[in-house]
């Protein structure tokens, strides 16, 4: 009845790589935080100390998001919007700047309630100021609706994407890269709620405009492939998926670098590929040069990092080698409580990580309060309904019945089921579902961001 969930971590953060039309990522942060106090910034009413202040703060903003303090950079963040509201105005493009990246920064550190009322106010002012039609409107309604999109609200953020997409044709053109990004945003959508034939077209789409206007080796190309790649993944057409996996990993090594974070992102997605499909030997070497690499480029307490200790512990777990998967889990963990804060859903993966490695060892003490932990992280950021909310719910029924508390697990498996089977919410083809599961899709506790 519930024994159709997986309960570790296998896959979710193998395809966390950051490309055009990205969700919501740390990095995507960075292209935009900075102002650029000039021009009218500079003519404008105010104390021209308070303006060289926040731009003192969000330097020091971007510092902090690159070596993964969030938690650090958000005071920054809040006191440059305040100097920048009274400086130059509520209304101005700086000033919504600077409420979109503290919008970004509360996003990504799971503060979703706090997110929502700030980019829905950056919005509002650029639909005022600039137009219903606007890029920059579109952008607008991308962050709202990525917010969506990771709280499970995907009948929210659909028609927030589509009317991106929409402006973005009309003002870019078709064949723009922003178009792109928008055709991107959707199918991921898609991906997410198990569309995938209305997925499919759109990410083939996003590759040809990229390959066209940007050419065939360049890092937003890559992405492209990588999503691709990821929904072939996701069908289990592993076959389709491999060599758009090793392109884009060849293309990021040539233009970006062999030890760019990007390049370690496509080498986790290629080894991702090879433990789905049972290549451990394959998989393995690819999993630490990424792990490698993102402690070197990023620092050993990024949660880039983290996401490349989660994976190398995976493949321990998964290949029986528990002693060398513990320790990895256990300092995946502790980067993202101290980087993304103690309830985060990325740390609560973390937790349903460790625990699920205590379940497959038989230690059920040690597991439960770390999956029960999970679930209460769960519930509250992403909410009860939530695909991984059923995950949490189901993987503590399995623990239950394995020490046989039947009375406590049956209740959860039931509770699990009825979440998934709500196909309102993730589509009949989702893996999630009833119909879903039935097909052996091996990604409960998995996302796409790329």
């Amino acid at each position: 009845m519930f024994m159709q969930s997986v309960n570790s971590n296998s896959c979710r953060s193998f395809l966390r790589s950051v490309g055009v039309g990205s969700l919501a990522l740390a990095w995507r942060i960075a292209v935009v935080l900075l102002f650029i106090l000039s021009g009218s910034a500079a003519n404008a009413q105010g104390n021209q100390g308070d303006l060289a202040e926040a731009q003192r703060l969000n330097s020091e903003v971007l510092q902090d998001i690159a070596a993964g303090r969030y938690a650090q950079a958000i005071p920054l963040a809040q006191r440059a919007l305040a100097i920048g509201e009274k400086a130059l105005g509520s209304e101005h493009p700086n000033t919504v700047t600077s409420l979109n990246n503290l919008a970004l920064l509360y996003h990504d550190t799971g503060a979703y309630a706090k997110a929502e009322p700030l980019y829905q106010r950056a919005l509002a002012i650029r639909e005022k100021t600039l137009g219903p039609e606007h890029p920059d409107t579109a952008t607008s309604l991308n962050n709202l609706a990525a917010l969506y999109y990771y709280t499970g609200a995907y009948a929210k953020a659909e028609p927030l994407y589509q009317r991106a997409l929409a402006i973005n044709e009309k003002a870019l053109g078709p064949e723009h890269p922003q178009t792109a990004a928008s055709l991107n945003n959707l199918a991921g959508l898609y991906r997410a709620t198990g569309a995938y034939a209305k997925a499919e077209p759109l990410y083939q789409r996003a590759l040809a405009i990229n390959e066209k206007a940007l050419g065939p080796e360049h890092p937003h190309t890559a992405a492209s492939l990588n999503n691709l790649a990821d929904l072939y993944f996701a069908t289990g057409a592993y076959a389709r998926a491999e060599p758009l996996f090793q392109r884009a990993l060849a293309i990021r090594e040539k233009t970006l670098g062999p030890e760019h974070p990007d390049t370690a992102a496509s080498l986790n997605n290629l080894a991702g590929l090879y433990l789905a499909t049972d290549a451990y030997a394959k998989a393995e070497p690819l999993f630490q040069r990424a792990l490698a690499i993102n402690e070197k480029a990023l620092g050993p307490e990024h949660p880039g990092t983290a996401n490349s200790l989660s994976n190398l512990a995976e493949l321990y777990r998964v290949t029986g080698a528990y002693a060398k998967a513990e320790p990895l889990f256990q300092r995946a963990l502790a980067i993202r409580e101290k980087t993304l804060g103690p309830e985060h859903p990325d740390t609560a993966t973390s937790l349903n990580n460790l625990a699920a490695l205590y379940y497959y060892t038989g230690a059920y003490a040690k597991a439960e309060p770390l999956y029960q932990r999970a679930l209460a992280i769960r519930e509250k950021t992403l909410g009860p309904e939530h695909p991984d909310t059923a995950i949490s719910v189901n993987n503590l029924a399995l623990l239950y019945w394995a020490t046989g508390a039947y009375a406590k697990a049956i209740p959860l498996a039931l509770r699990a089921l009825a979440i998934k089977e709500k196909e309102k919410t993730l589509g009949p083809e989702h893996p999630g579902t009833a119909s879903g599961a039935a097909r052996g899709a091996k990604e409960d506790d998995r996302k796409s961001s790329d």
